[in-house]
């Protein structure tokens, strides 16, 4: 009776998901007005004049008329963002989204039982992948632990989209496969797919009812590791995934028209708990400097990653790991929640398995050998050129900052993460002489499959103090209370974002309406203020708090001309990574 009780009074990962709040849409009047505030820092008077015109005009006119259509649509939906934004974020995105929409993220066990050594790479892959698979099996039982701001309960959903899940190309639009049931639900999917030198394998985690053993996966990834080193590489299908959209789209078609069972091997992968890559590079890695690793993970071989799949776990020779991800059916903190669980479970053993050496009978890998031809082999060829063209272009820096961490800025009654977007504002400023339009991911999952919004942190407030810092007539008291101003201002608009009272998703609302209903774009969104101060994804520094833990993570930037500006924060050090 009392395991009983304790089994019914125990918080499930999805309970609450029925009862979340839907997203609001937020007043049109607010809405605005914050707009106009945030594109104060790039005009001159006379384009600030001409886009308040531009706004006042909209609010009075066809704004206040899609509004009203948008608080329709909201009626019928608990979430009335969520379809539009992934189709408009992700799945109608025609550029390759391997590299330009995927984060990615180096394991943080080579800060403490795991350093980079040659040899290592197996025995500790194996472990890893087991700890990631029972992190699974936690899931499937829905005791991962539900997501609090106090009492209140954050929305899960992202969760069930991190195994079993994988986005499938299309001409014109993607579309996300997600094969993960919960126990209470019923059978999920339980093999893996390993990618190794241009070859794909695949074999099931549970054997006889229970989850496989690391000396067993250790063999299984033996047997693969030999297997590929010993004979030719393979043709490299996963490169294809690297592709621009409707390329790949077309590839697959044609791939799956050349032999039927072609299908069957990519529904395989597709519906894969997740991929795990074997790399025979061995990038260079220290708890100070990670760009090499990143550099690795997030534009390494094409070959041996899935670029649509929401998880490749990477391994490489020295025995470094990190992840490569889809966004589309996920944001990042689902990533970095396993990846916390992976390395506290890992440091808590020392980096060793501690249980039995006994490897049952369990069946050998079975590979996936797609039916190919000329024409198959030159799709790939151009895709890994392409990819590796558009790699070429990206340089990473990865650096830890020691002097300091949260302890001391707290220790001020400072935010950190305030404190760390401010000094982004600032080295810009210092950089380039005139502020940056800047995009902070917000999160909205208080509201029911609440995702992101955007933060605006080139605030009015953030230019002043900025313009204080290089000026040596201002002293420091002025200086200070500029920076306070711009810490309030900041801090506000993070609180308002989570609260569903941001103005970026709701103007994307209203562009969409306008759209849906065959009406000309209108003038506030073709005005040249919108996107030079961001709008429409143009934010020159794309930035996020990745959290304050050990786990790091990066995206590349919004623009050509851009920065990617991803951060955590721990006690006693400041560690970023820029593209």
């Amino acid at each position: 009776m009392e395991n009983q009780l304790a089994k019914s009074t125990e918080e499930r990962t999805f309970q609450y998901q029925d009862s979340l709040p839907s997203l609001p849409v937020p007043s049109l009047k607010e809405s605005l007005k914050k707009y106009l505030e945030s594109v104060k820092p790039f005009a001159n008077e006379e384009e600030y004049r001409k886009t308040e015109e531009i706004v006042q005009k909209f609010q009075s006119g066809i704004g206040e008329k899609l509004h009203q259509k948008l608080l329709e649509r909201a009626k019928g939906k608990r979430n009335w963002l969520e379809e539009w934004w992934l189709n408009v974020a992700y799945l109608d995105v025609r550029i390759p989204s391997q590299l330009n929409v995927n984060f990615a993220g180096p394991a943080a066990h080579f800060e403490h039982y795991w350093p980079p050594k040659e040899g290592t790479q197996l025995e500790r892959g194996s472990i890893i992948l087991w700890h990631s698979l029972n992190y699974w099996q936690l899931l499937r039982k829905e005791k991962v632990p539900v997501h609090k701001v106090g009492n209140t309960p954050l929305d899960m959903n992202q969760f069930r989209m991190l195994f079993s899940t994988c986005k499938v190309p299309g001409i014109t639009r993607d579309s996300i496969m997600n094969y993960f049931r919960t126990e209470s639900e019923g059978r999920s999917p339980n093999h893996i797919v390993v990618l190794c030198r241009g070859r794909a394998f695949v074999f099931d985690v549970i054997h006889e009812g229970c989850l496989v053993t690391p000396p067993e996966l250790l063999r299984q990834l033996t047997y693969i590791h030999k297997k590929c080193h010993s004979e030719p590489d393979g043709p490299g299908i996963a490169a294809l995934t690297s592709e621009e959209r409707t390329r790949w789209a077309k590839a697959r078609e044609y791939l799956i028209g050349l032999d039927a069972e072609n299908l069957a091997l990519l529904e395989k992968i597709q519906s894969s708990l997740l991929v795990y890559s074997m790399e025979d590079d061995s990038p260079h890695v220290t708890p100070e400097d990670y760009s090499e690793i990143i550099a690795a993970i997030l534009i390494g071989d094409p070959t041996v990653r899935w670029g649509d799949k929401s998880y490749n776990l990477i391994s490489f020779s020295n025995g470094v790991f990190g992840c490569n991800c889809d966004h589309a059916p996920f944001d990042a903190m689902v990533m970095v929640n396993i990846s916390y669980y992976v390395d506290e479970k890992i440091f808590q053993n020392e980096g060793r398995w501690k249980g039995s050496e006994k490897v049952r009978d369990i069946p050998l890998p079975e590979e996936l050998i797609f039916t190919v031809d000329e024409k198959v082999l030159n799709d790939i060829s151009q895709a890994k050129a392409q990819y590796l063209r558009e790699a070429s272009d990206l340089q990473i820096a990865a650096y830890a900052f020691t002097s300091f961490g949260k302890k001391l800025t707290k220790n001020k009654m400072l935010h950190p993460d305030t404190f760390i977007q401010l000094a982004l504002q600032l080295a810009y400023y210092r950089l380039h002489g005139r502020p940056g339009c800047c995009y902070e991911t917000a999160m909205t999952r208080y509201f029911y499959h609440g995702r992101t919004e955007t933060m605006r942190s080139c605030t009015v407030e953030a230019v002043r103090w900025c313009q204080s810092m290089q000026d040596p007539s201002v002293s420091l008291h002025e200086r200070q209370q500029k920076m306070l101003q711009a810490f309030a201002k900041h801090n506000k608009m993070m609180k308002d974002c989570s609260a569903g009272k941001g103005f970026d998703r709701h103007l994307l609302g209203l562009l969409l309406i306008a759209k849906e209903e065959g009406l000309p774009v209108p003038e506030l969104f073709t005005d040249p203020l919108f996107s030079k101060s961001g709008g429409g994804g143009n934010f020159v520094l794309s930035t996020s708090l990745v959290g304050y833990l050990r786990v790091q993570g990066v995206v590349v930037p919004m623009v050509h001309n851009g920065y990617g500006f991803f951060y955590h924060i721990r006690d006693d050090r400041l560690s970023s990574s820029n593209e």
